[in-house]
């Protein structure tokens, strides 16, 4: 089977549902994986894949014909193309899958499992998950602290409109881990991209020595250090996803993008977002009214915090 799957982070994560049902479906199949530099690690200990290709953007879309030329060579049982790419169509192939029109009020999640005919509500299969190798555990474990809980944030995201306020993510820490709090005394995790350091410097600058500094670590031992908190709270992005696939208890603060298609998926994820609905607050933005850096001042750090807390109450 050959697999093609996004080159973001969160996108690929989703995708990793389908990939493990047909791998149930097709038992003695062998997958080649590909994918972009940011998620390729995540399908390295996945069941039955036996490659993972790295696709590189090239100008005028050459990687695809890079692409094309590493695998016309082999007949190809199934192909997946989550792209939707011009090179699967190129290829020798029995089954083809490719990803059609978005369908309105689904999840990404539920849309893909249409692909091969899981309507909803969508089966356990289908869901996202993770294959956290040793290395990556040890690395977890070396990091965390022994015996103490652990809060991890994500305040950063790939488009600033997303990001709620980083002195809310601060003041919502406070609470949930002050001595008569849900997670009294906690550790701090704090994950982003590497160039958003600036970003999520208050946090490291307010908690000190309780935070536990992963910013620009590696997508796998993060995935792993997240399985270990207790919670994660983050804006919509691809480290959302890793830890709602990870098993955390997860909370994403959404406000300009649509919950529906995007929100955390798994039974310990919740959501929470702006009064306002996507369309309205990218309408304000476009048209001037609001700019973008206020747009998810509707979440209220009160509105957050009694969601974590019942977040965390109906963990098992």
């Amino acid at each position: 089977m050959l697999f093609i799957t996004s080159n973001r982070l969160g996108d690929a994560v989703m995708s990793t549902g389908l990939l493990a049902a047909l791998m149930d479906q097709y038992p003695t199949c062998r997958a080649t994986v590909v994918c972009g530099p940011l998620p390729a690690p995540i399908f390295r200990h996945a069941p039955g894949v036996e490659a993972v290709i790295i696709l590189h953007k090239r100008r005028y879309s050459l990687h695809w014909l890079t692409l094309w030329s590493q695998l016309v060579a082999r007949r190809w049982d199934i192909i997946v193309d989550l792209r939707n790419s011009l090179a699967s169509s190129m290829l020798r192939r029995g089954r083809l899958i490719r990803l059609g029109a978005h369908k309105p009020g689904l999840h990404v999640v539920e849309e893909l499992a249409s692909l091969i005919e899981a309507s909803p509500p969508t089966p356990p299969a289908f869901w996202p998950r993770l294959w956290i190798g040793p290395d990556d555990q040890r690395d977890a474990e070396r990091l965390l602290p022994a015996g103490r809980p652990v809060l991890a944030l994500g305040p950063a995201a790939n488009w600033p409109a997303k990001q709620w306020p980083v002195e809310r993510f601060i003041a919502l820490a406070d609470r949930l881990t002050a001595p008569d709090g849900p997670l009294p005394g906690a550790a701090i995790l704090v994950s982003a991209a590497q160039h958003e350091r600036t970003v999520v410097e208050p946090v490291l600058a307010h908690f000190g020595p309780r935070c536990i500094d992963m910013i620009g670590a590696p997508v796998m031992p993060t995935a792993a250090a997240f399985a270990r908190s207790q919670l994660y709270i983050g804006n919509d992005s691809g480290l959302m996803h890793i830890a709602a696939a990870a098993g955390t208890p997860t909370l994403g603060l959404f406000g300009p993008t649509d919950e529906v298609r995007y929100h955390p998926w798994g039974p310990d994820a919740r959501l929470v977002r702006t009064p306002e609905d996507w369309r309205s607050l990218i309408t304000a933005l476009d048209s001037g009214q609001r700019p973008g850096e206020r747009l998810m001042d509707g979440i209220t750090v009160e509105a957050a915090e009694q969601a974590a807390l019942d977040l965390l109450a109906h963990k098992p």
